[in-house]
């Protein structure tokens, strides 16, 4: 979970660095979302448990870079996730705006050592107000990990904006 935080801190460092001309623009300097994840294996166990990430946006209406970490929780089993997902944005309305993404991810269980793959993301976040200071998104996942392992997962939650 530290190096989650670790890796989040440093995303953030990077996202005040990342588009001089957002606030031009009103685009924030990145997005902090805060929620709650469930993964569901393939076939296997259901885990539930908090997430968290920072995404902010080197190129304007092409990329998106999303940096989270997760606690997925099951019994018996703590799993400490994290990913580095590479999203298109596609602007919907003033309101709405769905990414496609891929992207790394590392998992870790004291029973199953540390393991790295790929996940698949789509996302959609809705901004109640065209200020777009607080929305709220859904995050469908698909990952497979170095096992051949498979999981689809979900991530709902409330949306931050940091001017």
């Amino acid at each position: 979970m530290r190096a989650g935080i670790l890796i989040i801190a440093t995303a953030a460092g990077m996202a005040a660095l990342a588009d001089t001309a957002a606030a031009e623009d009103k685009e924030p300097t990145a997005i902090v979302a805060i929620g709650g994840a469930t993964e569901w294996a393939l076939p296997g166990p259901t885990s539930f448990g908090p997430s968290v990430s920072v995404e902010f946006t080197p190129i304007r209406n092409w990329l998106e870079i999303e940096i989270g970490a997760a606690t997925m929780l099951r019994r018996g089993v703590t799993e400490f996730e994290t990913d580095l997902l590479f999203k298109m944005p596609f602007t919907l309305s003033d309101t709405m705006e769905f990414m496609v993404g891929a992207g790394p991810s590392w998992s870790y269980t004291r029973q199953e050592g540390t393991k790295w793959g790929a996940t698949f993301a789509f996302e959609l976040m809705v901004w109640p107000g065209p200020e777009r200071k607080l929305g709220w998104f859904i995050e469908p996942t698909y990952t497979i990990n170095q096992d051949s392992e498979k999981s689809l997962g979900v991530s709902v939650g409330l949306l931050i904006a940091i001017p």
